[in-house]
């Protein structure tokens, strides 16, 4: 008989949400969230024989980590291209992402997870009303997703956070974050739990896999960015100004390949939410993660989330010396910010690296000629939804009341979690957002992501401001033309008074219909409750790691057009042969911005995370074709004559695939920034990608194409990005080299263009020889399978 899973329902009438009473509240147990410092320090004394320097944070937290600290060898670590083997502590999973990690996980045929692992719901509740009733609709539709993760989870013993708790990030930080730790999550902006002195990092799920099998997990050892941070920021900037800024210096890929660490005495001056938001944002700039060392406020934090065992074992471990970088440690790039220089900016559109200081912004919208209309502010999500950041906002909400003022916008506000929302709710904050016109949204991303039923505005140019992270193209309520530019809480919503895109709350006022003039004073919050934190619903909480019950049953309902068990990929080269990748057609050649939205689209497409037929029907949709400027448009020049010789890029990739025809894209710079989704590799390799060039790779993206046995190669000369177009084949010379184990063998690529033409191009690659089995096998899990002991 399957298992039915009960999932929480919340009444159809008389919608109430439980508040926590104010009594203390004992210490969680903290067994299982406190990293072994013992241990950790232990290793580190290891590597230290070997490397014989000054170390930075990041390295310490990292190579404390070595699968074999004892392993090193006389090469010692060089950053930016020895291949570490490390043992994270704790794997994190969303919603959309977990369904495909969990059906590879499923897949390796263990009974239960190595390491601490978590499911979040958080991606699939989409906002359109309000809270009760959005997360009402939200469970109806997405029940058998549900299901399926939580029927998985009680058979691994996985912790499971069902939908409403909260966004994995904030309830991550909350729950799981400690000074020291590393762990691994399937979302780009894991790196949040930065806030707490350690190194999260955001993979896809193949990787995340690793982790829950004990595999041990590969990384390129980073390059460190070292940013002195020094003075104190002014009445109206925030942290997130601070990363907005340096966003707009760094630019979207400028953290590639690097960790960035920060350090100096104004860092001290930042409460440990403030801390979470910048390393959030750190993925904006493709960094690897982001730390800091270990402050009071971290310590305070891990007291008011009762945490205390945390907090004392972190204090005697920073006392040793671990939670800070040596001094004279050196770093790779060091960078300079001084926190009174930091003024309010907004970053956008389209890009978070586009950033303009506030008191130039207004310019900068009539230099574009755009309309001078705010059409919606946003509020919230993993990036801004703190305690601290919701009674900033509370502050400027009580002036607006007081002057008679009520938002021209509409003006949504996601809490973080149960515990954000019920403490909000305890100290008023909600009721003083509501009577100013704030809807107050369900737990989880919504809009942040896509899961936005927008209704007042369906097409056409418009503007939003957000708190969020993240604004490319069509990403939050599915129009191209919306602008989203991205702020801090406090900007976002004064400027929802005004309904205007130039208005600047530090110096404008406002015209009251009495006729007197309103300006705001710059607002002030809490950092933590005083009354500490109200629980909220408590049923929400998983045990900790709970015992795995083998005999569940795990959801997956018999024709189901949201779960589709994965089907192994059969490898590229015939079993025990050593060769070359087979000839490849070029399917196209991808113009500019390519981001892991643009390769699979998130919005409705969401409900398909865990059916890899269904969702790749999206594949490449919003991609511009290079060859004739178009979007979603390819060439088939192999079409008979009862098919069409131009089609969309999906269906063009799946006549390949129907035709058995191994095939490569050509992309440009710093192809798939973004998310981590890896379904924007699992897409190209279902439909039989086999190589993609690139001028440029992000990190996480190229990572996840080398797990699912996609070659991603360099051009070595960029130029000869423009050489190659669709249609043309391209065959290998080296990767034979590569089979037989010489990992730091070049490959070249041999190019037939459809007029004749032949040419070889230079290429580089990254591959390790681990990666290079991975690429043998068809993909890690294969390899996996393999050798993981059941």
């Amino acid at each position: 008989m399957s298992f039915r899973v009960s999932l929480r329902r919340l009444p159809t009438s008389g919608l109430t949400r439980s508040l926590a009473t104010q009594a203390s509240v004992p210490e969680k147990p903290c067994s299982s969230i406190t990293p072994p410092y013992i241990v950790l320090l232990n290793n580190l004394t290891k590597v230290r024989k070997h490397l014989k320097r000054p170390l930075t944070l990041a390295e310490k937290i990292l190579y404390s980590h070595l699968h074999d600290a004892d392993g090193i060898g006389s090469g010692g670590i060089q950053r930016g291209s020895t291949y570490l083997q490390l043992q994270p502590e704790r794997v994190a999973m969303q919603d959309a992402s977990a369904q495909m990690a969990l059906l590879q996980f499923m897949s390796a045929g263990l009974d239960r997870t190595i390491v601490p692992t978590s499911i979040h719901c958080d991606h699939l509740i989409q906002a359109s009303t309000g809270a009760d009733s959005d997360l009402q609709r939200s469970i109806a539709s997405n029940q058998e997703v549900f299901e399926f993760l939580e029927s998985a989870a009680k058979k691994y013993g996985i912790e499971f956070w069902g939908p409403g708790s909260g966004i994995i990030h904030q309830i991550v930080l909350e729950n799981y974050a400690a000074p020291g730790m590393l762990m691994l999550g399937t979302d780009s902006h894991t790196p949040n739990a930065g806030g707490l002195g350690m190194l999260a990092i955001g993979v896809g799920g193949a990787d995340a896999v690793d982790a829950m099998t004990g595999t041990p997990w590969e990384l390129k050892a980073p390059q460190i960015t070292g940013i002195r941070v020094t003075g104190k920021l002014n009445d109206w900037a925030t942290p997130k100004d601070l990363i907005l800024y340096l966003a707009g210096k760094l630019t979207v890929k400028g953290g590639t390949g690097r960790i960035l660490e920060y350090f100096g005495p104004g860092i001290f001056n930042q409460s440990c939410t403030g801390l979470a938001t910048i390393a959030n944002m750190g993925a904006e700039v493709g960094a690897t993660t982001t730390t800091f060392p270990y402050t009071p406020s971290m310590r305070a934090y891990l007291h008011a989330t009762r945490r205390g065992p945390v907090a004392r074992a972190a204090d005697e471990a920073a006392a040793k010396g671990f939670l800070s970088a040596d001094v004279g440690a050196e770093y790779d790039e060091l960078i300079e910010i001084d926190l009174s220089k930091i003024e309010p900016t907004i970053n956008g559109p389209f890009t978070p690296d586009l950033a303009t200081p506030l008191s130039k912004f207004a310019s900068f919208v009539q230099e574009n000629g755009w309309e001078d209309r705010l059409s919606a502010s946003l509020i919230g999500s993993c990036t801004n939804s703190s305690y601290e950041d919701m009674t900033r906002v509370a502050d400027l909400a009580r002036q607006a009341k007081a002057a008679g003022l009520s938002s021209q916008v509409p003006f949504l506000c996601t809490p973080g979690s149960e515990q954000i929302r019920a403490t909000m709710e305890r100290d008023k904050v909600t009721e003083v957002l509501e009577d100013v016109g704030a809807v107050v949204l369900a737990n989880a991303c919504g809009p942040c992501i896509g899961q936005w039923k927008r209704e007042d505005i369906k097409e056409g140019a418009n503007a939003i401001l957000t708190s969020f992270n993240r604004n490319f193209k069509s990403r939050n309520d599915g129009n191209s033309l919306t602008m989203n530019f991205l702020a801090s809480p406090t900007i976002v919503t004064a400027m929802a008074f005004s309904g205007k895109l130039t208005f600047n709350p530090m110096t404008d006022s406002l015209k009251l219909p009495s006729g007197e003039l309103f300006k705001f004073k710059p607002p002030s919050g809490q950092d933590l409750p005083a009354s500490g934190f109200a629980l909220g619903d408590v049923s929400y909480h998983p045990k900790p790691m709970p015992d795995p019950q083998p005999e569940t049953e795990v959801v997956i309902r018999k024709d189901s057009q949201r779960l589709e068990v994965l089907e192994p990929f059969l490898p590229h080269v015939e079993d025990g042969t050593v060769q070359e990748l087979p000839k490849m057609k070029v399917l196209m050649r991808v113009r500019g911005k390519c981001t892991t939205d643009h390769i699979s689209a998130a919005g409705p497409w969401l409900k398909y995370k865990g059916h890899l037929s269904n969702i790749s029907e999206n594949l490449l949709i919003t991609a511009v074709n290079d060859e004739n400027g178009e979007v979603n448009v390819a060439l088939d020049h192999d079409h008979d004559s009862t098919q069409p010789a131009v089609d969309t890029i999906p269906k063009v990739a799946k006549k390949f695939k129907e035709r058995r025809q191994p095939w490569a894209l050509i992309v440009d710079e710093n192809y798939g920034e973004g998310s981590a989704r890896e379904h924007a590799a699992l897409q190209p390799r279902f439909y039989g990608c086999a190589m993609i060039i690139a001028r440029s790779f992000a990190r996480i993206h190229e990572t996840n194409l080398k797990k699912q046995g996609v070659f991603p190669l360099w051009f070595a000369d960029k130029n000869d990005y423009g050489r190659i177009g669709s249609g043309a084949v391209v065959e290998t010379t080296g990767v034979a080299d590569l089979f037989a184990g010489k990992s730091d063998g070049t490959v070249r690529v041999k190019v037939t263009t459809r007029s004749g033409e032949t040419f070889e191009i230079a290429t580089k690659h990254t591959m390790s020889s681990d990666q290079i089995k991975w690429l043998r096998a068809g993909s890690a899990l294969n390899h996996i399978r393999r050798t993981v002991k059941v």
